[in-house]
């Protein structure tokens, strides 16, 4: 059958169109797919940056929770020994702070004992990363031009203390002061672990006898 110049007209009109069709199929389907790869790299990439911002912050909390720098046994300039201590060098007590983990609850061995003013001091490291509040303890003996003892609350002055990561030289804020004999102490964590040696400082107030 022979078609006439009108009908192949419009049979290749209706061919273009049909033609046209399936190509924007073909297109919404690319950019459909390629929106999910997107989404997809998107969602990873989120994944992967909170798990590094939560293991920094794990990092973090080592530095400052679990990294005791005063283990040297170097006793700073000035310092006077306790004559008479509630606990004498060598004797046991039990610790009842919780300075670090697994300090609370353990016998100590008390390996020196001194007289001295200790403050609670708050500092930003000098390392970098969140402020540190409320620290115990800081003695006057490590505070650097720090004039007579006991120094006010709210008094700013830098210390050579080295009890932590990013402690030295750092500019501390004084929260409380405490005129007592502080120790110096061995101790095993409660939650295992290697010994803690010349542990800076307890006060006599967080110790107890030992049965």
């Amino acid at each position: 059958m022979k078609l006439n110049n009108s009908k192949k007209g419009i049979l290749f009109i209706l061919l273009v169109a049909l033609l046209l069709v399936l190509g924007a199929c073909a297109n919404n389907d690319d950019t459909k797919s390629t929106n999910e790869d997107a989404d997809s790299t998107s969602h990873e990439n989120m994944d992967m940056g909170e798990t590094t911002d939560d293991s920094a912050e794990g990092m973090e909390g080592m530095d400052h929770d679990n990294m005791d720098m005063s283990s040297s046994g170097d006793i700073p300039e000035g310092l006077k020994t306790e004559e008479n201590p509630t606990y004498p060098v060598g004797s046991k007590a039990i610790i009842q702070s919780d300075h670090m983990e697994g300090m609370k609850g353990a016998e100590a061995t008390i390996v020196g004992a001194f007289d001295t003013t200790a403050y609670a001091v708050s500092y930003t490291p000098t390392t970098g990363g969140e402020r540190v509040t409320n620290h115990k303890w800081v003695i006057h003996e490590e505070l650097i031009n720090a004039g007579e003892a006991p120094l006010a609350p709210g008094t700013e002055v830098k210390t050579d203390a080295a009890h932590m990561q990013g402690m030295k030289d750092a500019t501390v804020v004084i929260d409380s002061a405490e005129e007592t004999t502080v120790y110096m102490v061995d101790f095993t964590p409660t939650i295992g672990g290697e010994e803690v040696k010349n542990h800076k400082w307890v006060t006599e107030s967080e110790l107890s006898p030992a049965e």
